[in-house]
Protein backbone atom coordinates (compact mmCIF):
# COMPACT_ATOMS: atom_id res chain seq x y z
CA UNK A 1 0.00 0.00 0.00
CA UNK A 2 2.85 2.40 0.85
CA UNK A 3 4.30 1.76 -2.62
CA UNK A 4 0.99 2.73 -4.23
CA UNK A 5 0.74 5.92 -2.18
CA UNK A 6 4.30 6.92 -3.11
CA UNK A 7 3.55 6.41 -6.80
CA UNK A 8 0.40 8.51 -6.55
CA UNK A 9 2.30 11.38 -4.89
CA UNK A 10 5.03 11.22 -7.54
CA UNK A 11 2.45 11.26 -10.32
CA UNK A 12 0.50 14.17 -8.82
CA UNK A 13 2.93 16.27 -6.74
CA UNK A 14 0.35 19.06 -6.42
CA UNK A 15 -1.90 16.99 -4.13
CA UNK A 16 -3.39 18.99 -1.26
CA UNK A 17 -5.69 16.45 0.39
CA UNK A 18 -4.91 13.33 2.42
CA UNK A 19 -4.30 10.18 0.40
CA UNK A 20 -6.67 7.38 1.38
CA UNK A 21 -6.65 3.65 0.70
CA UNK A 22 -9.39 1.17 -0.19
CA UNK A 23 -9.16 -2.62 0.05
CA UNK A 24 -11.89 -4.31 -1.94
CA UNK A 25 -11.48 -8.09 -1.63
CA UNK A 26 -12.17 -10.80 -4.15
CA UNK A 27 -14.83 -13.28 -3.20
CA UNK A 28 -15.26 -17.01 -2.63
CA UNK A 29 -18.74 -18.52 -3.06
CA UNK A 30 -18.98 -22.20 -2.12
CA UNK A 31 -22.54 -22.58 -3.43
CA UNK A 32 -25.40 -20.40 -4.54
CA UNK A 33 -24.01 -20.18 -8.07
CA UNK A 34 -26.10 -19.03 -11.04
CA UNK A 35 -29.19 -18.34 -8.96
CA UNK A 36 -28.89 -14.67 -8.00
CA UNK A 37 -30.30 -13.50 -11.34
CA UNK A 38 -33.36 -15.64 -10.49
CA UNK A 39 -33.66 -14.12 -6.98
CA UNK A 40 -32.24 -17.23 -5.30
CA UNK A 41 -30.20 -17.82 -2.13
CA UNK A 42 -26.45 -17.17 -2.16
CA UNK A 43 -23.53 -17.66 0.21
CA UNK A 44 -19.94 -16.54 0.32
CA UNK A 45 -16.91 -15.03 2.01
CA UNK A 46 -14.25 -12.53 1.02
CA UNK A 47 -10.59 -13.43 0.60
CA UNK A 48 -7.40 -11.73 1.74
CA UNK A 49 -6.66 -11.12 -1.95
CA UNK A 50 -7.94 -7.72 -2.98
CA UNK A 51 -8.19 -4.91 -5.45
CA UNK A 52 -6.26 -2.07 -3.79
CA UNK A 53 -6.73 1.60 -4.59
CA UNK A 54 -5.17 4.82 -3.32
CA UNK A 55 -6.97 8.04 -4.10
CA UNK A 56 -7.23 11.70 -3.27
CA UNK A 57 -9.88 14.34 -3.87
CA UNK A 58 -9.74 16.32 -7.13
CA UNK A 59 -11.17 19.84 -6.88
CA UNK A 60 -11.49 20.26 -10.65
CA UNK A 61 -14.35 17.77 -11.17
CA UNK A 62 -12.11 15.48 -13.17
CA UNK A 63 -11.50 11.75 -12.91
CA UNK A 64 -7.89 10.61 -13.42
CA UNK A 65 -7.32 6.94 -12.65
CA UNK A 66 -4.48 4.68 -13.70
CA UNK A 67 -4.57 0.89 -13.40
CA UNK A 68 -1.27 -0.87 -12.79
CA UNK A 69 -2.72 -3.99 -14.43
CA UNK A 70 -3.76 -2.40 -17.74
CA UNK A 71 -2.34 0.25 -20.08
CA UNK A 72 -3.76 3.75 -20.53
CA UNK A 73 -5.22 6.20 -18.04
CA UNK A 74 -8.87 7.14 -17.55
CA UNK A 75 -9.22 10.92 -17.71
CA UNK A 76 -12.60 12.61 -18.07
CA UNK A 77 -14.88 15.27 -16.57
CA UNK A 78 -17.65 14.19 -14.20
CA UNK A 79 -20.24 15.68 -16.57
CA UNK A 80 -18.74 14.13 -19.71
CA UNK A 81 -18.48 10.40 -19.04
CA UNK A 82 -17.27 8.47 -22.11
CA UNK A 83 -19.40 5.68 -23.57
CA UNK A 84 -18.90 2.01 -22.71
CA UNK A 85 -16.20 0.34 -24.81
CA UNK A 86 -16.52 -3.49 -24.82
CA UNK A 87 -13.66 -5.14 -22.94
CA UNK A 88 -12.10 -1.90 -21.65
CA UNK A 89 -11.00 -1.81 -18.01
CA UNK A 90 -12.24 1.74 -17.50
CA UNK A 91 -15.88 0.82 -18.08
CA UNK A 92 -16.42 0.10 -14.39
CA UNK A 93 -15.13 3.55 -13.42
CA UNK A 94 -17.34 5.22 -16.02
CA UNK A 95 -20.34 3.22 -14.85
CA UNK A 96 -19.68 4.07 -11.20
CA UNK A 97 -19.78 7.81 -11.96
CA UNK A 98 -23.01 7.45 -13.94
CA UNK A 99 -24.62 5.28 -11.26
CA UNK A 100 -23.95 7.82 -8.51
CA UNK A 101 -25.00 10.75 -10.68
CA UNK A 102 -28.48 9.26 -10.99
CA UNK A 103 -29.41 10.38 -7.47
CA UNK A 104 -26.46 12.45 -6.23
CA UNK A 105 -24.56 15.59 -7.13
CA UNK A 106 -20.86 14.94 -7.72
CA UNK A 107 -18.70 18.03 -7.23
CA UNK A 108 -15.32 16.39 -6.73
CA UNK A 109 -13.42 13.89 -8.82
CA UNK A 110 -10.46 11.73 -7.82
CA UNK A 111 -6.84 11.08 -8.65
CA UNK A 112 -6.25 7.36 -8.12
CA UNK A 113 -4.04 4.35 -8.71
CA UNK A 114 -5.58 0.88 -8.66
CA UNK A 115 -4.15 -2.63 -8.80
CA UNK A 116 -5.22 -6.22 -8.30
CA UNK A 117 -3.22 -9.10 -6.85
CA UNK A 118 -4.58 -11.99 -8.88
CA UNK A 119 -5.21 -12.87 -12.52
CA UNK A 120 -8.39 -11.21 -13.69
CA UNK A 121 -11.41 -13.47 -14.09
CA UNK A 122 -13.49 -15.72 -11.86
CA UNK A 123 -13.15 -14.11 -8.43
CA UNK A 124 -15.30 -11.10 -9.28
CA UNK A 125 -12.59 -8.51 -9.64
CA UNK A 126 -15.17 -6.47 -11.59
CA UNK A 127 -17.44 -6.16 -8.55
CA UNK A 128 -14.43 -5.46 -6.32
CA UNK A 129 -13.08 -2.63 -8.46
CA UNK A 130 -16.55 -1.14 -8.97
CA UNK A 131 -17.07 -1.04 -5.20
CA UNK A 132 -13.68 0.67 -4.80
CA UNK A 133 -14.63 3.39 -7.28
CA UNK A 134 -18.02 3.91 -5.63
CA UNK A 135 -16.52 4.13 -2.13
CA UNK A 136 -13.91 6.67 -3.23
CA UNK A 137 -16.40 8.86 -5.10
CA UNK A 138 -18.82 8.78 -2.18
CA UNK A 139 -16.04 9.66 0.25
CA UNK A 140 -14.73 12.73 -1.59
CA UNK A 141 -18.27 13.98 -2.22
CA UNK A 142 -19.54 13.44 1.33
CA UNK A 143 -22.17 10.94 0.21
CA UNK A 144 -23.36 8.46 2.87
CA UNK A 145 -24.76 5.27 1.33
CA UNK A 146 -26.05 2.22 3.25
CA UNK A 147 -24.55 -1.14 2.21
CA UNK A 148 -27.66 -2.39 0.38
CA UNK A 149 -27.86 0.82 -1.64
CA UNK A 150 -24.16 0.51 -2.49
CA UNK A 151 -24.89 -3.02 -3.74
CA UNK A 152 -27.64 -1.66 -5.98
CA UNK A 153 -25.35 0.99 -7.48
CA UNK A 154 -22.66 -1.59 -8.20
CA UNK A 155 -25.23 -3.94 -9.73
CA UNK A 156 -26.53 -1.13 -11.96
CA UNK A 157 -23.04 -0.70 -13.40
CA UNK A 158 -22.80 -4.33 -14.55
CA UNK A 159 -26.44 -4.69 -15.61
CA UNK A 160 -27.20 -1.39 -17.29
CA UNK A 161 -23.83 0.01 -18.30
CA UNK A 162 -21.75 -3.09 -19.05
CA UNK A 163 -24.70 -5.19 -20.25
CA UNK A 164 -24.24 -8.36 -18.16
CA UNK A 165 -27.52 -9.79 -16.86
CA UNK A 166 -26.12 -11.00 -13.55
CA UNK A 167 -27.62 -10.81 -10.08
CA UNK A 168 -26.25 -9.32 -6.88
CA UNK A 169 -24.18 -12.22 -5.50
CA UNK A 170 -20.77 -10.71 -6.27
CA UNK A 171 -21.55 -7.22 -5.01
CA UNK A 172 -23.27 -8.49 -1.86
CA UNK A 173 -20.43 -10.76 -0.77
CA UNK A 174 -17.83 -8.09 -1.56
CA UNK A 175 -19.61 -5.40 0.48
CA UNK A 176 -21.29 -7.27 3.36
CA UNK A 177 -18.75 -9.92 4.36
CA UNK A 178 -16.71 -10.01 7.57
CA UNK A 179 -13.70 -12.15 8.38
CA UNK A 180 -14.70 -15.34 10.19
CA UNK A 181 -18.31 -15.26 9.01
CA UNK A 182 -20.29 -16.90 6.22
CA UNK A 183 -22.53 -14.38 4.45
CA UNK A 184 -25.90 -15.85 3.41
CA UNK A 185 -28.33 -13.69 1.45
CA UNK A 186 -31.81 -14.03 0.03
CA UNK A 187 -31.44 -11.98 -3.15
CA UNK A 188 -35.22 -11.64 -3.49
CA UNK A 189 -35.84 -9.96 -0.13
CA UNK A 190 -32.27 -8.58 0.24
CA UNK A 191 -32.24 -9.97 3.78
CA UNK A 192 -28.93 -11.45 4.86
CA UNK A 193 -27.24 -13.18 7.77
CA UNK A 194 -23.62 -13.22 8.87
CA UNK A 195 -23.06 -16.63 10.44
CA UNK A 196 -20.06 -16.74 12.76
CA UNK A 197 -17.55 -19.53 12.39
CA UNK A 198 -17.87 -21.84 15.42
CA UNK A 199 -14.81 -22.32 17.60
CA UNK A 200 -14.88 -26.07 17.01
CA UNK A 201 -14.53 -25.69 13.22
CA UNK A 202 -11.17 -26.99 11.91
CA UNK A 203 -8.76 -24.58 10.25
CA UNK A 204 -9.22 -24.13 6.51
CA UNK A 205 -7.85 -22.13 3.61
CA UNK A 206 -9.03 -21.53 0.07
CA UNK A 207 -7.03 -22.78 -2.90
CA UNK A 208 -7.36 -20.74 -6.06
CA UNK A 209 -6.31 -22.36 -9.32
CA UNK A 210 -6.19 -19.95 -12.24
CA UNK A 211 -6.69 -21.90 -15.46
CA UNK A 212 -4.93 -19.41 -17.73
CA UNK A 213 -8.16 -18.99 -19.72
CA UNK A 214 -9.15 -15.35 -19.97
CA UNK A 215 -12.31 -14.32 -21.82
CA UNK A 216 -14.94 -11.71 -21.01
CA UNK A 217 -18.46 -12.82 -20.07
CA UNK A 218 -20.01 -10.59 -22.72
CA UNK A 219 -20.01 -12.80 -25.83
CA UNK A 220 -20.28 -16.07 -23.87
CA UNK A 221 -23.52 -17.95 -23.18
CA UNK A 222 -23.93 -16.18 -19.83
CA UNK A 223 -26.87 -14.00 -20.86
CA UNK A 224 -28.42 -16.92 -22.77
CA UNK A 225 -28.46 -18.99 -19.57
CA UNK A 226 -30.34 -16.21 -17.80
CA UNK A 227 -32.95 -16.19 -20.56
CA UNK A 228 -33.29 -19.98 -20.41
CA UNK A 229 -34.03 -19.76 -16.68
CA UNK A 230 -36.73 -17.18 -17.37
CA UNK A 231 -38.30 -19.36 -20.06
CA UNK A 232 -38.32 -22.33 -17.65
CA UNK A 233 -40.10 -20.17 -15.08
CA UNK A 234 -42.58 -18.98 -17.71
CA UNK A 235 -43.38 -22.56 -18.73
CA UNK A 236 -43.93 -23.56 -15.11
CA UNK A 237 -46.30 -20.61 -14.67
CA UNK A 238 -48.29 -21.81 -17.68
CA UNK A 239 -48.45 -25.46 -16.59
CA UNK A 240 -49.49 -24.54 -13.05
CA UNK A 241 -52.08 -22.02 -14.22
CA UNK A 242 -50.35 -19.15 -12.40
CA UNK A 243 -50.69 -15.49 -13.44
CA UNK A 244 -48.15 -14.66 -16.15
CA UNK A 245 -45.65 -11.78 -16.15
CA UNK A 246 -43.70 -10.52 -19.11
CA UNK A 247 -40.63 -12.64 -19.76
CA UNK A 248 -38.17 -9.99 -18.58
CA UNK A 249 -39.84 -9.83 -15.17
CA UNK A 250 -40.19 -13.60 -14.74
CA UNK A 251 -37.88 -15.51 -12.38
CA UNK A 252 -37.66 -19.08 -11.13
CA UNK A 253 -38.01 -17.78 -7.57
CA UNK A 254 -41.63 -16.92 -8.47
CA UNK A 255 -42.30 -20.69 -8.46
CA UNK A 256 -42.75 -22.48 -5.14
CA UNK A 257 -40.61 -25.60 -4.72
CA UNK A 258 -43.72 -27.77 -4.36
CA UNK A 259 -45.12 -26.40 -7.64
CA UNK A 260 -41.84 -27.19 -9.38
CA UNK A 261 -41.88 -30.77 -8.09
CA UNK A 262 -45.44 -31.24 -9.34
CA UNK A 263 -44.91 -29.85 -12.82
CA UNK A 264 -41.23 -30.37 -13.63
CA UNK A 265 -42.02 -33.49 -15.68
CA UNK A 266 -43.52 -31.11 -18.24
CA UNK A 267 -40.17 -29.39 -18.78
CA UNK A 268 -37.69 -30.75 -21.27
CA UNK A 269 -34.05 -30.38 -22.24
CA UNK A 270 -32.20 -27.29 -21.16
CA UNK A 271 -35.22 -25.77 -19.43
CA UNK A 272 -35.55 -28.74 -17.08
CA UNK A 273 -31.82 -28.66 -16.35
CA UNK A 274 -31.75 -24.92 -15.60
CA UNK A 275 -34.71 -25.23 -13.23
CA UNK A 276 -33.23 -28.31 -11.55
CA UNK A 277 -30.01 -26.42 -10.88
CA UNK A 278 -31.88 -23.47 -9.40
CA UNK A 279 -34.03 -25.44 -6.97
CA UNK A 280 -31.30 -27.85 -5.85
CA UNK A 281 -28.79 -25.00 -5.46
CA UNK A 282 -31.14 -23.13 -3.14
CA UNK A 283 -31.38 -26.26 -1.00
CA UNK A 284 -27.59 -26.53 -0.94
CA UNK A 285 -27.31 -23.00 0.43
CA UNK A 286 -29.74 -23.85 3.25
CA UNK A 287 -27.92 -27.09 4.07
CA UNK A 288 -24.53 -25.39 3.79
CA UNK A 289 -25.51 -22.71 6.28
CA UNK A 290 -26.47 -25.43 8.77
CA UNK A 291 -23.22 -27.32 8.15
CA UNK A 292 -21.27 -24.11 8.79
CA UNK A 293 -23.11 -23.52 12.07
CA UNK A 294 -22.15 -27.05 13.13
CA UNK A 295 -18.52 -26.58 12.06
CA UNK A 296 -18.90 -29.56 9.69
CA UNK A 297 -16.44 -28.86 6.87
CA UNK A 298 -16.87 -32.36 5.43
CA UNK A 299 -20.58 -31.74 4.81
CA UNK A 300 -19.92 -28.15 3.74
CA UNK A 301 -17.35 -29.36 1.22
CA UNK A 302 -19.56 -32.13 -0.14
CA UNK A 303 -22.23 -29.51 -0.91
CA UNK A 304 -19.60 -27.51 -2.80
CA UNK A 305 -18.84 -30.55 -4.91
CA UNK A 306 -22.55 -31.10 -5.60
CA UNK A 307 -22.80 -27.47 -6.66
CA UNK A 308 -19.85 -27.93 -8.99
CA UNK A 309 -21.37 -31.03 -10.60
CA UNK A 310 -24.71 -29.28 -11.05
CA UNK A 311 -23.01 -26.31 -12.69
CA UNK A 312 -21.45 -28.68 -15.22
CA UNK A 313 -24.36 -31.03 -15.87
CA UNK A 314 -27.47 -28.92 -15.19
CA UNK A 315 -26.29 -25.41 -15.95
CA UNK A 316 -24.01 -26.52 -18.80
CA UNK A 317 -21.18 -24.15 -17.98
CA UNK A 318 -17.49 -24.74 -17.65
CA UNK A 319 -14.74 -24.85 -20.24
CA UNK A 320 -12.61 -28.03 -20.53
CA UNK A 321 -9.77 -26.44 -18.56
CA UNK A 322 -11.94 -25.54 -15.57
CA UNK A 323 -13.63 -28.93 -15.60
CA UNK A 324 -10.21 -30.61 -15.48
CA UNK A 325 -9.16 -28.53 -12.48
CA UNK A 326 -12.45 -29.28 -10.74
CA UNK A 327 -11.93 -33.03 -11.11
CA UNK A 328 -8.30 -32.83 -9.98
CA UNK A 329 -9.32 -30.98 -6.82
CA UNK A 330 -12.28 -33.28 -6.24
CA UNK A 331 -9.99 -36.31 -6.22
CA UNK A 332 -7.12 -34.84 -4.17
CA UNK A 333 -6.66 -35.58 -0.47
CA UNK A 334 -7.06 -32.55 1.77
CA UNK A 335 -9.71 -30.87 -0.39
CA UNK A 336 -13.06 -30.62 1.41
CA UNK A 337 -14.87 -29.26 -1.63
CA UNK A 338 -14.37 -27.44 -4.91
CA UNK A 339 -16.26 -25.72 -7.72
CA UNK A 340 -15.81 -23.11 -10.43
CA UNK A 341 -15.46 -19.55 -9.22
CA UNK A 342 -17.60 -17.04 -11.05
CA UNK A 343 -19.60 -17.86 -14.14
CA UNK A 344 -17.51 -20.86 -15.11
CA UNK A 345 -16.53 -19.76 -18.61
CA UNK A 346 -12.98 -18.69 -17.76
CA UNK A 347 -10.74 -17.89 -14.83
CA UNK A 348 -10.49 -19.98 -11.68
CA UNK A 349 -11.55 -23.01 -9.72
CA UNK A 350 -11.60 -22.68 -5.97
CA UNK A 351 -11.42 -25.27 -3.23
CA UNK A 352 -11.90 -25.38 0.53
CA UNK A 353 -8.84 -27.17 1.89
CA UNK A 354 -7.08 -28.47 4.99
CA UNK A 355 -3.94 -26.28 5.29
CA UNK A 356 -1.88 -29.33 6.26
CA UNK A 357 -2.25 -30.61 2.67
CA UNK A 358 -1.34 -27.46 0.74
CA UNK A 359 1.91 -28.85 -0.69
CA UNK A 360 0.23 -32.07 -1.84
CA UNK A 361 -2.66 -30.16 -3.42
CA UNK A 362 -0.35 -27.89 -5.40
CA UNK A 363 1.73 -30.89 -6.43
CA UNK A 364 -1.38 -32.67 -7.73
CA UNK A 365 -2.31 -29.66 -9.87
CA UNK A 366 1.25 -29.25 -11.14
CA UNK A 367 1.49 -32.93 -12.04
CA UNK A 368 -1.79 -33.19 -13.94
CA UNK A 369 -3.06 -29.88 -15.33
CA UNK A 370 -0.12 -28.97 -17.62
CA UNK A 371 -0.23 -32.45 -19.17
CA UNK A 372 -3.96 -32.21 -19.81
CA UNK A 373 -3.81 -28.64 -21.18
CA UNK A 374 -0.26 -27.91 -22.38
CA UNK A 375 -1.32 -24.63 -24.02
CA UNK A 376 -1.68 -23.19 -20.51
CA UNK A 377 1.38 -24.75 -18.86
CA UNK A 378 3.06 -21.34 -18.51
CA UNK A 379 -0.10 -19.41 -17.66
CA UNK A 380 -1.88 -21.32 -14.90
CA UNK A 381 -1.25 -20.42 -11.26
CA UNK A 382 -1.97 -21.97 -7.87
CA UNK A 383 -2.24 -19.92 -4.70
CA UNK A 384 -3.80 -20.17 -1.25
CA UNK A 385 -5.78 -17.57 0.63
CA UNK A 386 -7.44 -16.99 3.97
CA UNK A 387 -10.65 -15.03 4.47
CA UNK A 388 -10.86 -11.32 5.23
CA UNK A 389 -13.28 -8.45 5.82
CA UNK A 390 -15.34 -6.98 3.00
CA UNK A 391 -14.60 -3.77 1.09
CA UNK A 392 -13.56 -0.83 3.24
CA UNK A 393 -11.60 2.41 3.41
CA UNK A 394 -8.55 1.86 5.65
Amino acid sequence: MDHLEERLKLKYPQLQHTVKTIKSPLRFCPFGAHVDHQAGLVAGMTLDISVDMVYVQNEEEYIRVQSLDFPDEEYFHLEQVPAMVPGFWGNYLRGAVLALRKQNILKHGIYALVRGKHPIGGLSSSAAVTTAYLLALCDVNGIKIPPLELINYSHWVENHFIGLNNGILDQSINILSREGYLTVMDTKTKSYELIERPQAMPEFEVVIVYSGVSKALIGTDYNNRVDECKVAAWLLHEMAGLPMKNLKGTQLRDIEHEVYQEYKSGLQGRFLKRAEHFFTENERVKQGAEAWKQGDLQKFGSLMLESGESSIHNYDCGCPELISIFHILKNTQGVYGARFSGAGYRGCCIGLVDPAYKEQIKAAIDAQYPKQHPAYKDLYQVCFSKTDDGARII
